[in-house]
């Protein structure tokens, strides 16, 4: 079990399930797929309904209610950064568009929104009480974050510029090359270029990958619950088998049964 109270700044640190219409049935689908309890907070009223997933007593997601008619029901992955502010102002800099301002949480931390260059969401959370999930790298819980892009020069300028970091190419045979973003030699997640591989009306996104002890059963129960299976399972050599579902919502996320080698490299 992976438990953290802390993340090093550039670390995927939270992941949140954003502009659920139905939060009681987000929370009956991903009850029965991860095991999560999704309780209300004593201020999710004072937080727009937001509530926190958790997994065996331990915070793994966030998950929100639609705040506006049309808003998308997705997942979203926030970064641990040191200063919001600065950099929010970086990803300006290097091309990135704000979507939420640096909101302070009630003391619970900073957090801020924006797209890269290349139209891919992700947010940022500057720890105050709070640091992230407590429990990743773990079955249930977020293990993998991969950004899916059809520039990947751009987005290595990009995200080198506002996180710090660098990339290592892997050859992976005929699957092509896969991306590894890193801190130092520390592994931060991944990123695959998607052109040719989606339709074209897919745009660049950051996706999820939740840790599963076995991914065809996975898959057999988001199916059984109202989710759709949109790939796989199909096996990633040495890596695992993975599939990518969409919950009844809309949402579109990845389940991946790692091998033990994964699990330990892991973020």
């Amino acid at each position: 079990m992976s438990t953290r109270t802390s993340y090093a700044p550039g670390t995927p640190c939270w992941v949140e399930l954003s502009g659920t219409p139905d939060i009681d049935a987000s929370a009956t689908f991903y009850g029965a797929l991860f095991g999560w309890e999704v309780p209300e907070l004593p201020n999710s009223a004072e937080l727009g309904g937001y509530r926190r997933a958790k997994k065996d007593g331990k915070d793994v997601a966030g998950v929100s209610p639609r705040m506006e008619d049309g808003q998308p029901c997705v997942w979203a992955t926030y970064v641990s950064v040191a200063d919001a502010d600065a950099t929010l102002a970086k990803a300006g800099e290097a091309g990135g568009q704000t979507i939420t301002p640096v909101l302070d949480v009630m003391g619970l931390g900073k957090m801020a929104v924006f797209t890269d260059p290349t139209g891919a969401v992700i947010g940022i959370w500057q720890p105050g009480t709070f640091a992230g999930a407590e429990l990743v790298n773990d079955d249930g819980s977020f293990g993998w974050n991969e950004l899916g892009t059809r520039d990947v020069a751009g987005s290595r300028d990009f995200y080198g510029a506002i996180f710090d970091w660098s990339v290592e190419d892997q050859d992976m045979g005929e699957m092509g090359t896969y991306h590894l973003w890193k801190s130092g030699e520390d592994i931060r997640g991944g990123m695959m270029d998607i052109t040719g591989r989606v339709p074209d009306e897919v745009p660049s996104h950051w996706m999820i990958y939740f840790t599963v002890p076995d991914a065809d059963a996975a898959v057999e129960t988001a199916k059984a619950n109202g989710g759709e299976v949109t790939f796989g399972p199909e096996d990633i050599p040495e890596v695992g088998r993975f599939a990518i579902v969409q919950d009844p919502q809309g949402a579109v996320f990845s389940v991946m049964a790692p091998t033990e080698e994964t699990r330990n490299k892991a973020p």
